[in-house]
């Protein structure tokens, strides 16, 4: 399913990788259980995605690009739900037991199967076509901030705000349908700090301290995640003489963005002389991660991120997927941040935190 070149690792995790790395952060099982028994872990995520299977079956269903689209809707809502049932009677069945790369990956597999390759793409496009439209006002707000401490405050709030949009989470999606969601509104809103993991203070001090050379951005979702939270937040770094790669997905799944996508938005937003709102960006690339979920294993990224991370001293995981559910304890040979909005009931349990709650977790490696 991934791109055809070979993957490899990252080369800024820990050697040896089997035994330094995971791309899980939340154990569905223990050594312990029984692997013909499904854990109660198991159960309520394998629910969490049965869940989501209407509102992905409703997106499907209206796919103009598929002959048959209901039909094949229906059988696609059917057949995962049918595996997400054996796997809940033989934790073992399907590649199991199951974890949220392989729950995710077998939802894409069917999809992919059936002919549909971007059931998100309508509402991706519509929603960058409005956060485009913001883009200048979002800028200037945040440009209008003298204190650089503040400033970078502001910046990760957007974050928050724009991680909203995400179409993966039942209860979002549902919001979504109805009324859409304001970026400014949610920036107001965000839950009060502390968030449930809030290293923000430690960040801006290192921030404000010694700017980094080279940060490795992976990127999440499309409309206001990266074009108001992220690309905001990079052109921050790029004013500060950084260099920025933004790591996007090579194919699609669910909302987010891929990194042809990406570089469409970008010559959008970028005016006659490559500028970002007065900002050169000739230290900004967009690389293809290798990646086709909506999570991400750090062990098989594509050769392009691993050649351009060699050298990077910061690295960046971004969004629920990336920066929560797989890589919240990931070491880094560098400093990391993982940042990103927590939307599934499950995860804010397990961190002991709100639904909505933030995460910013920040690491420095001593040098």
């Amino acid at each position: 399913m991934e791109s055809d070149s070979e993957m490899v690792a990252l080369p800024l995790l820990p050697t040896p990788i089997e035994s330094n790395y995971r791309a899980c952060t939340i154990p569905y099982r223990f050594p312990s259980d029984n692997p013909r028994k499904a854990t109660p872990t198991e159960i309520s995520w394998i629910d969490l995605f049965s869940n989501s299977i209407p509102s992905f079956k409703e997106r499907a269903e209206s796919d103009t690009t598929v002959p048959d689209a209901p039909v094949r809707a229906e059988k696609f809502a059917k057949r995962y739900a049918e595996i997400l049932e054996d796997l809940k009677k033989d934790p073992e069945s399907h590649g199991g037991p199951p974890d949220c790369i392989l729950l995710c990956r077998i939802r894409e597999l069917i999809l992919r199967e059936l002919g549909f390759r971007d059931i998100f793409k309508k509402v991706k496009d519509e929603e960058n076509a409005k956060a485009i439209s913001l883009f200048p006002e979002v800028v200037r707000l945040s440009d209008a901030i003298d204190d650089e401490g503040k400033r970078i405050e502001n910046l990760v709030r957007g974050i928050f705000a724009g991680n909203i949009f995400d179409l993966g989470s039942a209860q979002l999606a549902e919001v979504f349908s109805k009324d859409g969601m304001s970026f400014l509104a949610s920036c107001q809103n965000l839950v009060s700090r502390p968030w449930v993991i809030d290293d923000l203070d430690n960040f801006q001090a290192r921030w404000v301290k010694k700017p980094w050379k080279k940060a490795v951005i992976f990127v999440d979702n499309s409309g206001a995640d990266i074009i108001l939270g992220i690309l905001p937040f990079a052109r921050e770094m790029l004013r500060r003489g950084m260099q920025v790669v933004l790591a996007a997905n090579e194919l699609p799944s669910i909302n987010d963005v891929t990194y042809i996508e990406l570089a469409e938005i970008l010559s959008k937003l970028k005016d006659e002389n490559g500028q970002l709102m007065g900002v050169d960006t000739s230290n900004l690339l967009i690389a293809n991660s290798g990646n086709d979920l909506p999570v991400i294993d750090l062990a098989r990224v594509s050769q392009e991120v691993a050649y351009l991370s060699t050298d990077a001293d910061l690295v960046i995981l971004e969004g629920m997927g990336r920066g929560i559910e797989t890589n919240l304890y990931a070491q880094f040979k560098c400093d990391s941040l993982k940042i990103g909005m927590v939307k599934h009931p499950e995860v804010a349990q397990f961190l002991g935190g709100r639904l909505y709650d933030c995460v910013i977790k920040y690491n420095e490696v001593q040098s």
